[in-house]
């Protein structure tokens, strides 16, 4: 689904992200963890398209997306959400998932749309409700809600570009113990029951070990190790760097 290949990105003289290859297969969860400043974000940044790479290559379900600005790569199938959450507050529920619908039904250069169009965005939003727990909420400004529904909010409205590969950065940011366990579970049901391809940054080891396939570990802008939770908790390098190790 995914394949990054020797991708690297350069600010001046400051090498953000150096050499770095990653391959993730249809219906993968796969985390990519490090420490702050390791380069996860930029990282994100060039598979989504917001950076172009200084060196490298990304394909896309076999298609080379290299040189594609990120409003391309979201019509071939590819979402986000951000590490600071990016929703419309002053709008509802309903209406912040509407705007994706349409979007990703053609709508948005249109001054109107018929009954029936607007009958099957209501019904494509109500689904999408529904999936992130969010169909008692729909009425409610976003802006009011709390800080777990917001972010579940965010990913209704990437859900709604109907994407084959989904992107969350740091899904579980700022939230407590309940909200972690909420966005945990929605994460879960979203790969193996609707079976979303989704590649998530965490800081959260308990959710990156309770969730993912396979973990990438990033230090310094490098590729520092690869594997299953178990092969990278295991991992002296990644205990050593991230992780923590007792002296």
């Amino acid at each position: 689904m995914l394949e990054v290949r020797n991708i690297s990105k350069r600010f001046g003289s400051l090498v953000a992200v150096r050499d770095v290859s990653l391959s993730v297969k249809k219906g993968e969860l796969r985390a990519i963890i490090g420490p702050n400043g390791a380069g996860k974000t930029t990282f994100f940044n060039l598979i989504s398209g917001f950076f172009p790479p200084t060196t490298g290559t990304i394909a896309f379900d076999g298609q080379d997306i290299t040189a594609l600005p990120a409003h391309k790569r979201v019509g071939l199938g590819m979402a986000r959400t951000f590490q600071i959450t990016e929703i419309f507050p002053e709008l509802t529920v309903f209406e912040n998932v509407r705007i994706s619908t349409e979007v990703a039904d053609g709508f948005r250069l249109r001054p109107w749309i018929s009954r029936t169009e607007k009958a099957r965005v209501r019904r494509q939003v109500g689904e999408m409700l529904e999936l992130t727990g969010l169909g008692t909420k729909s009425d409610r400004l976003v802006g009011e809600l709390s800080h777990g529904d917001q972010r579940a909010a965010e990913i209704a409205m990437a859900l709604a570009l109907r994407p084959r590969l989904l992107l969350l950065d740091e899904p579980t940011a700022g939230m407590g113990d309940q909200e972690t366990y909420e966005m945990t579970q929605l994460i879960r049901r979203l790969h193996r029951e609707s079976n979303f391809t989704i590649v998530l940054i965490e800081h959260d080891m308990r959710v990156v070990f309770h969730l993912a396939d396979r973990v990438t570990v990033l230090d310094q802008g490098s590729l520092l190790a690869e594997g299953t939770p178990q092969e990278i908790a295991a991992n002296e390098a990644v205990q050593s760097a991230y992780l923590g190790k007792a002296a």
